[in-house]
């Protein structure tokens, strides 16, 4: 079990009657809140009706989804596939990435982090070129 933090149980809550989605990401786990889940996942299969790798992308995104309740103590049962997946041990960071929550194990979220800031005038200039700047 792992415990979210109380800002961020209290958005999953608000956005969902339904308990949210945890599904295996890059390098990490996202989790959604139910109904914007079910908008990203709707978004994902139409893609993949016609283009062969948003297939492969769709079904280890959408294969590896589990319902997580939330308990009474904030806390959330991460499945052992994802777990191993997001290679989560002890210490895990909670990153909150737009309409998702990332999870990270500790490690390799400051890892990730540093490979980013090393590379950064590119990735900005890459990501500045996507949003037409």
């Amino acid at each position: 079990r792992m415990s979210l933090p109380a800002h961020v149980r209290q958005e999953l809550l608000r956005r969902g009657d339904r308990p949210p989605i945890l599904t295996n990401g890059h390098e990490c786990l996202d989790l959604y809140a139910f109904d914007d889940w079910i908008e990203y996942e709707r978004r994902i299969t139409e893609i993949a009706d016609v283009d062969p790798a948003a297939q492969d992308f769709a079904r280890m995104r959408i294969s590896g989804a589990a319902e997580c309740p939330i308990d009474r103590q904030g806390r959330i049962l991460v499945p052992p596939h994802l777990r191993e997946h997001a290679g989560l041990e002890r210490e895990v960071t909670v990153a909150g990435i737009g309409p998702r929550i990332e999870l990270w194990d500790r490690a390799r979220f400051e890892a990730s982090l540093n490979k980013t800031q090393a590379h950064y005038p590119e990735t900005a200039a890459a990501v500045a070129g996507k949003l037409g700047r």
